[in-house]
């Protein structure tokens, strides 16, 4: 074979190693189903939100979602949720009122830590505000939301090690959690993961 004809042959068998693997490398794209893991890590009502939301989110574009909820962001599994917020030491939380005319529901009441500290009552009152003003927008409940990511097949995990520490009821949860795990078993899931997010 001269040279001309092997180099022709070696470009030729290039070409098609290229397109064969072009087209493989597709299929696998084309295949592959995005994953989120998210560490859920906060009880409160406003740090509920971010995990059920990106994750219902997520599951609605077809994406395998897997929710681990350790310390205090275990309190998001039980039963009965009795979530709350706190205004203290949250510089960045506005304070405005869900009540009243438009130009008073537009005011940024910044109020002091002293007082925030002091006068009896005020995180109940913050948490209503906060409820009212989610109403208010139509956005749904932490509730809701969590029912959404159970009926779109998100994956609720509970840190055992967490209901340890803390002494915890398993039948103060909701039956939904899919598995009770430590970290051990939960980081190879989120090594394989696409997107992980610690909240």
């Amino acid at each position: 074979m001269s040279q001309t004809a092997q180099a022709l042959s070696t470009q030729m068998d290039q070409d098609l190693f290229n397109h064969w693997f072009d087209e493989r490398m597709a299929q696998r794209e084309a295949d592959h189903v995005s994953s989120l893991t998210i560490i859920a890590t906060k009880g409160t009502l406003d740090m509920a939100y971010p995990p059920f939301i990106l994750a219902s989110t997520a599951a609605a574009l077809g994406w395998d979602v897997q929710i681990f909820f350790t310390f205090y962001g275990l309190s998001l599994l039980k039963k009965d949720l009795e979530l709350g917020i706190s205004p203290l030491g949250n510089p960045a939380m506005p304070m405005k009122m869900p009540y009243g005319p438009d130009w008073m529901q537009k005011i940024h009441m910044n109020i002091p830590n002293a007082v925030m500290s002091n006068v009896p009552g005020f995180e109940s009152m913050a948490s209503g505000l906060m409820k009212k003003t989610l109403s208010n927008k139509g956005v749904a409940s932490i509730e809701e939301l969590r029912a959404i990511c159970i009926e779109a097949d998100v994956k609720l995990v509970a840190c055992q090690m967490t209901v340890d520490l803390f002494n915890m009821d398993r039948d103060d949860f909701m039956p939904e959690i899919q598995d009770w795990i430590g970290a051990a078993s939960f980081l190879p899931e989120a090594q394989k993961a696409d997107v992980s997010l610690f909240i």
